[in-house]
């Protein structure tokens, strides 16, 4: 089966390329001819997904999935959420969203949060929703070099590791979007 994954995020692809196993063929919006900046104006983590898939099975007539995720912190009331990406502005660095996160925890004892990723998947004229949580806390500073975004300061529930002091083979197996894609694959995998 081919299916299109809508994103241009190569860390992202990298990381369900490597869920999936090799049991879907992911074409990437850039093998669809699709090189513009898909809008995400939606003020919802699902919404954002459903945005994003809905803009290439329309534009492009492929049947797809997008997701989206957000960091949640309970103390800042679901903060950085739908905005993750563009938590610190628009030029969505990595490091300058962790520091003002940093920053906004920095009187707060409680630091519980979750990561959620939502895949919207197109298929066959009907939409689809996969929904990934991973709880954990946000810790006091960086640790860590593999993965993105926030990893670094994620330390999902049951490990003392953050997300970026995790293998791969570990993250790909407890993460929210490992969680969701399971879900994904389920659902095909029931359809075949």
């Amino acid at each position: 089966m081919k299916l299109v994954f809508a994103s241009n995020n190569k860390n992202k692809i990298k990381e369900i390329q490597s869920i999936l196993n090799g049991s879907i063929q992911l074409l990437s919006l850039e093998e669809i001819g699709c090189h513009e900046e898909i809008p995400e104006t939606a003020d919802t983590i699902e919404g954002n997904a459903i945005l994003k898939a809905n803009y290439v099975t329309e534009k492009y007539g492929y049947d797809c999935f997008a997701d989206d995720t957000g960091l949640e912190v309970k103390a800042l009331n679901g903060e950085p959420g739908v905005y993750s990406a563009r938590y610190a502005g628009e030029q969505k660095n990595a490091d300058d969203n962790m520091n003002k996160l940093l920053n906004a925890l920095s009187e707060q004892q409680d630091r519980t949060a979750q990561f959620k990723t939502v895949i919207a998947l197109n298929l066959n004229g009907e939409q689809h929703l996969f929904t990934g949580i991973a709880k954990g806390e946000i810790i006091l500073q960086k640790t860590g070099s593999n993965g993105f975004g926030y990893d670094p300061i994620f330390q999902p529930e049951n490990y003392t590791e953050t997300f970026a002091e995790l293998s791969s083979e570990i993250k790909n197996k407890i993460s929210h979007r490992a969680l969701a894609t399971e879900q994904l694959i389920d659902f095909l995998n029931s359809t075949k």
